[in-house]
């Protein structure tokens, strides 16, 4: 099969999709944690690297409240219509791309982020907190493993929340390590960890769960 086969197969499985192309950049867009470069994006969507500038380029006026006049918008259609600013834009930033909040706004984001620390956090980030807490000093990668899912971004939540701390790195294989703070303790009223409530009167079954964990490292 050529590689213009190949590209044009992935341009109409994204076709297919709610939204087509453009949504399937978009929601690449707003997972990635640094810019990626036109060809990058391309790659991962299997499209050229041609209907990716157009669409990125599309998403970049759309973002910034492009407009049309009136007379225009039947020729256009109702989703090119008039469309107010939205609170973030899209940057080429060092050759890459990437959302970003609009700077008109870093004063908002600004307060949130220092002041807004009083939000709760989500489910996904107190599992995270719980086994940092009980198995600290853990890296990313062990906890992950443990909750079956990624959590580089929850961590980043933790640690700006001034929750969780960098304990060094793992002597073997030099991956930062996580331990929670004074900080933490203070919110949960405890003087130190070993005042958390011990997890075996509630989980049944797991008389050798250190075992388990101790095996797993090796």
């Amino acid at each position: 099969m050529s590689e213009q086969k190949t590209l044009q197969d992935g341009l109409a499985e994204l076709e297919a999709l709610p939204g087509g192309p453009r949504a399937a950049l978009e929601a690449v867009l707003m997972v990635i944690d640094q810019p990626a470069t036109s060809e990058e994006l391309a790659a991962g969507l299997n499209v050229t690297v041609a209907v990716v500038e157009d669409l990125l380029q599309d998403l970049q006026r759309e973002y910034s409240g492009y407009t049309v006049k009136a007379p225009d918008v039947d020729a256009v259609g109702f989703a090119d219509a008039s469309t107010a600013p939205r609170g973030f834009e899209l940057r080429n930033v060092a050759g890459g791309w990437r959302i970003y909040s609009r700077s008109d706004f870093a004063d908002i984001v600004g307060r949130f982020v220092l002041e807004g620390q009083t939000t709760r956090l989500t489910q996904a980030a107190l599992e995270t907190l719980a086994v940092i807490a009980y198995r600290q000093p853990v890296s990313r990668a062990r906890v992950s493993a443990i909750r079956g899912v990624n959590v580089d971004s929850v961590v980043r939540t933790l640690t700006q929340r001034g929750l969780i701390e960098d304990s060094g790195n793992d002597p073997e294989s030099g991956a930062v390590l996580y331990r929670t703070t004074s900080y933490f303790l203070e919110r949960m009223g405890i003087g130190s960890v070993a005042e958390l409530p011990q997890l075996s009167p509630h989980l049944p079954g797991l008389e050798g769960i250190d075992e388990y964990y101790d095996a797993s490292r090796m």
